[in-house]
């Protein structure tokens, strides 16, 4: 903005966080006198007379007839000056703070609109995160399955055929392994982040933030269930729903 307003940049930052709380805000001021000029010029009496009698005096000493005119007179410096007019500061900021309240009305409007349009793409995409939860969730069974028939497989590989297996020996290591590729803690920590930012989308507050820090979180669960899976069809879906948040996560920037 014009730098002889500079004194209400500070204003004008409170009055636009009072509104809007998170993001990058630019401003842009312009002004334009249309009822007044903005400037005066002010006469030098006192001084014009002093060049009047110096050039009278300077006309007796050297007897040249005195032709001086008032055209000629208010040529020489500081006779007549420019000075600007002092603006009334309450009255420019109260045009200023009207306009910027103006824009930020436009603006909180479309936001709403926007915010409208980014919370349905959000729902939309945690819907699809569900089902691909619910797929993985059906798919977690088949892993320990399939590990125990590996197992079984790769012992008689080994084994002679006519070596008696210790079924409760295989058993103990499928126990071990179920143990440690569970997700269902996991799964249950990103049901609940689910639901909290499900919950966090109806709030009216500032909650950009908080769902910065909810995808932070069920992108960790995510992660950990995909280095937990030891199956391919659980990684198709970690991948598909780590590209869901993703997703989701470009749009959140976009949310207060």
């Amino acid at each position: 903005m014009p730098k002889s307003y500079g004194y209400l940049e500070e204003r004008i930052k409170k009055l636009i966080k009072g509104s809007i709380r998170r993001g990058r805000v630019e401003v842009y001021v312009k002004s334009e006198n249309t009822n007044e000029l903005d400037c005066k010029v002010v006469p030098n009496v006192l001084l014009a007379k002093q060049y009047a009698e110096a050039i009278g005096v300077i006309s007796d000493e050297i007897s040249m007839r005195d032709d001086i005119t008032l055209s000629f007179l208010s040529r020489f410096p500081d006779v007549l000056s420019v000075e600007k007019i002092e603006e009334d500061e309450t009255a420019v900021w109260d045009c200023m703070s009207e306009a910027i309240g103006n824009a930020i009305e436009k603006a909180a409007g479309m936001r709403i609109v926007e915010g409208e349009q980014i919370k349905t793409d959000i729902v939309n995409r945690l819907d699809v995160v569900i089902k691909l939860l619910i797929e993985l969730k059906n798919k977690a069974p088949e892993v320990v399955l399939e590990y125990k028939e590996r197992l079984s497989v790769r012992i008689k590989e080994l084994l002679n055929s006519n070596v008696l297996i210790d079924e409760g020996r295989i058993e103990t290591e499928v126990a071990f392994f179920a143990d440690k590729s569970s997700i269902d803690e996991e799964l249950v920590r990103f049901d609940s982040h689910i639901h909290e930012l499900t919950s966090t989308l109806e709030e009216n507050d500032s909650i950009g933030r908080k769902l910065d820090f909810l995808l932070q979180e069920m992108n960790r669960e995510i992660n950990t269930i995909g280095s937990k899976a030891n199956h391919l069809a659980i990684t198709n879906s970690v991948v598909k729903i780590k590209s869901e948040l993703e997703k989701i996560r470009e749009q959140v920037q976009n949310i207060e």
